[in-house]
């Protein structure tokens, strides 16, 4: 008989935690007090280590291990100055998963990682650089889909799933994006999957430091309402960010209509330009999650935002999640017996 505990078996064993469900890094939300709160509730808890310079992230690591003796990971962005640095970091303070983030990453700074004895897991938005990540030495894989919060590519997460889970089985490979209930969790698992990661689903958590106005957003907001950034001109690309529709969304198309409007006129270059709207969201997460602005501030969200509907303690969402997996699998295979 399938049980919950057999479908994720490989992933839990990865993480070396009870359950195979991964936390999504997010930035200023994704810190000591919710990473450990994640990791004593069964799950694995990431650190987003973000812009943080080396120093901080080694508090937070140690701030972390105050909170919690069970596994958890740290996200590291590769294109971060100081990357070298901050795996010297994660080698002293022994972090056992390291997730690199932000493109594919060098096989320098795998085989540094891998050297101390860390497992490697990258994000693969494709079966090719999937299977280019695994052969520069990538232990695991997280498949993220345009339904996810922050940053995000331009294929769903059940079409990524369907060209990337019957065709990639050498390492566990991490559904995320979308996912906010235990049966979406069984479905995936079922498809090969070996775990699942979530971010928006524990943003409501207690144990999240997130302005109260920033979780009320979330209680408040539909599916809907997690819309993609947009880009105005094709000759000034941007990497939509999915995030909860409010003023700056608004101000963020009329920043670009007025910097190519300079830069059609003469007033700017094409460098200025580009770096003008890049630094339009510079410090807007921070603003919304820390400072409560969640008017000019990036209320950055994934669509199962609409499943966010109170604040909670972790173990309670996880638990939660878990017993919505369990009930799936029991009922429908009562349904098969009857």
């Amino acid at each position: 008989m399938t049980t919950l505990n057999t479908l994720w078996a490989r992933g839990a064993e990865f993480l070396g935690s009870k359950y195979a469900i991964m936390g999504g890094a997010m930035s200023w939300v994704s810190e000591h007090n919710l990473v450990a709160a994640m990791s004593n509730a069964g799950a694995f808890g990431v650190i987003a280590n973000g812009s943080m310079p080396p120093e901080l992230l080694e508090k937070e690591i140690i701030a972390t291990k105050a909170l919690t003796d069970k596994p958890f990971g740290v996200n590291l962005i590769i294109m971060h100055p100081q990357l070298e640095q901050l795996i010297e970091v994660c080698k002293r303070q022994n972090v056992t998963h390291v997730v690199l983030a932000g493109g594919i990453p060098g096989g320098t700074s795998i085989k540094a990682i891998k050297d101390y004895g860390a497992k490697v897991i990258g994000f693969a938005p494709s079966a090719i650089i999937g299977r280019k990540l695994i052969r520069i030495g990538a232990d695991a894989l997280v498949i993220e889909g345009m339904e996810a919060g922050g940053h995000i590519g331009p294929v769903t997460t059940s079409v990524l799933a369907q060209e990337i889970l019957p065709v990639i089985s050498e390492v566990p490979v991490f559904i995320a994006g979308g996912i906010g209930r235990g049966e979406a969790i069984v479905s995936y698992l079922e498809m090969g999957a070996s775990g699942v990661q979530l971010g928006t689903r524990f943003v409501c958590a207690t144990e999240c430091i997130a302005h109260d106005k920033f979780k009320e957003m979330f209680i408040r907001s539909a599916a809907r309402d997690a819309i993609p950034s947009v880009q105005i001109d094709p000759e000034f690309p941007v990497i939509p960010v999915r995030a909860i529709a409010n003023k700056a969304t608004d101000d963020f198309t009329r920043c670009q209509l007025e910097v190519i409007a300079q830069f059609r006129s003469g007033e700017l270059d094409k460098k200025e330009a580009q770096l003008k709207i890049e630094h339009f969201w510079a410090g807007a997460l921070r603003r919304a999650v820390i400072d409560g602005d969640v008017e000019h501030g990036s209320v950055m969200a994934g669509q199962s935002v609409g499943m966010v509907s109170k604040i909670q303690p972790t173990q309670e969402i996880v638990d939660e999640l878990v017993v919505q997996a369990e009930d799936y699998i029991a009922s429908r295979q009562k349904r098969n017996c009857a």
